[in-house]
């Protein structure tokens, strides 16, 4: 009997090659068959001809988004469970991520372990602690920026013109990390 039937499958699909690596590894000692692929398309077809049980999405995949990745996966099976990583998190990207049809949002770095509990809990955590402090102005501005964005389905050139703003100056801000909270 072949053990590869008996391992769940899960999809990796981040720019990042030696975190893929390092990841694979870590999954695949958890007793998971793990398919990389390192861009949206190599993605689409390992999903299309695999149909994963799970899936780990980065949310930036080069210069795509990985939102695409969430949607096209669920459309091919609505039971794939997928969790968006993101070094660049936004309430925005995490919104769309869950309406998309990803179980679970993580920042950047997460590990297996993290990444695993993240895509078994099927319920939400009504213990989570509430921050105390406001949003800085930096992170608030990071924030809209996203929305908009998000709005223009990741068309730069149109959240520019639609904030006023020329493009460059948008890819630039949004190129920064956002200031942690």
């Amino acid at each position: 009997m072949n053990q590869e039937i008996d391992k769940p499958r899960l999809l990796l699909v981040d720019d990042d090659e030696t975190y893929c690596k390092v990841l694979k590894t870590a999954l695949e000692k958890r007793n998971y068959e793990v398919l990389v692929a390192n861009d949206v398309k190599s993605g689409i077809a390992l999903a299309e001809q695999y149909l994963p049980e799970y899936a780990v999405i980065d949310l930036r995949i080069g210069h795509e988004s990985g939102l695409e990745l969430v949607k096209k996966l669920i459309s091919l099976d609505a039971n794939t469970a997928c969790v968006m990583l993101t070094g660049f998190a936004s309430i925005a990207t995490a919104v769309e991520a869950i309406k998309l049809g990803a179980v679970h949002y993580l920042t950047k770095p997460a590990n297996a372990d993290e990444i695993l509990n993240a895509l078994h809990k099927n319920e939400g955590d009504s213990t989570v602690s509430i921050s105390e402090n406001p949003l800085s102005v930096k992170r608030l501005e990071w924030e809209h920026l996203q929305k908009i964005l998000m709005q223009y389905d990741g068309n730069i050139s149109a959240a520019a013109r639609a904030l006023n703003m020329h493009r460059r100056t948008l890819q630039r801000k949004l190129d920064k990390r956002p200031v942690r909270e």
